[in-house]
């Protein structure tokens, strides 16, 4: 039997700004990424959508950036392995503690944006923010890109690693995400979309944005939920792949 995890980035509001349908995606995934507080989320919210997230019975996880709120976490900053490790540790810490408080374990941890980008083909700064996922607790999934330098990175440590899948996105030729500042970089046909996922899950193969094949094993699909719009989008992939009879766990379930 197939099976696939659904995770969503989640707690990205702070202080009076609110972004995201948290309370609505929850129920429809089965994984959690919590922003931690540098590019997204504040306290409250990271203790709010951990308790949401327990509630559903959902796996969390922590959703580390580059320091960066105004920026969301999508600009380059040139912070050094050493740097990075730190930032890691701070924010995994910080959710842990959210985790601890509500009587639930924190299940893996996701970098966000750029600092995740970087990571899939640096290998260095890859090293680095696995190795502060190891250090915190051995027993944490990492989730990267598939086919990335932080998946390889996370495994020669003896990390538990996901190879992530993104629903909603085109792939270059050699098999990374293709730069959202290209008008390509989406894909909007939501059927498009859906028949990819279905490929990505059972063939281990898609098309990348110039037509080449690329293999790529997907443990876990990034949906996108912080519109009404996205919000049916993530609706009909799980109704898709129940159709299909492909089981909706968590990547830590495995």
């Amino acid at each position: 039997m197939y099976r696939i995890d659904l995770n969503s980035d989640l707690g990205e509001s702070f202080g009076r700004y609110t972004l995201g349908l948290d309370d609505q995606i929850i129920p429809l995934v089965s994984s959690a990424n919590v922003a931690c507080g540098q590019h997204a989320g504040d306290p409250m919210v990271m203790r709010d959508t951990v308790r949401m997230a327990a509630d559903a019975g959902i796996a969390i996880g922590a959703h580390p950036g580059y320091p960066d709120l105004q920026g969301f976490g999508r600009r380059d900053m040139n912070l050094s392995p050493d740097e990075a490790y730190s930032y890691m540790l701070y924010q995994i810490g910080a959710l842990q503690a959210f985790c601890a408080a509500a009587g639930v374990p924190l299940r893996h941890v996701k970098p966000h944006g750029q600092l995740y980008n970087h990571a899939a083909v640096d290998p260095e700064l890859a090293a680095a923010l696995a190795q502060a996922v190891r250090d915190v607790d051995d027993r944490l999934v990492l989730v990267g890109l598939a086919n990335s330098a932080l998946v390889d990175e996370g495994r020669k440590i003896g990390l538990v690693t996901a190879e992530e899948f993104f629903t909603d996105r085109n792939y270059t030729d050699e098999g990374k995400l293709v730069s959202r500042n290209d008008p390509a970089a989406l894909i909007r046909n939501e059927e498009e979309a859906i028949e990819r996922v279905k490929n990505a899950i059972r063939d281990g193969a898609i098309l990348s944005v110039n037509g080449k094949l690329i293999d790529l094993h997907a443990d876990t699909i990034c949906v996108h939920g912080d519109s009404p719009s996205a919000l049916a989008f993530v609706r009909r992939i799980r109704e898709a792949l129940e159709q299909d009879s492909i089981a909706i766990k968590p990547v830590s379930a495995r």
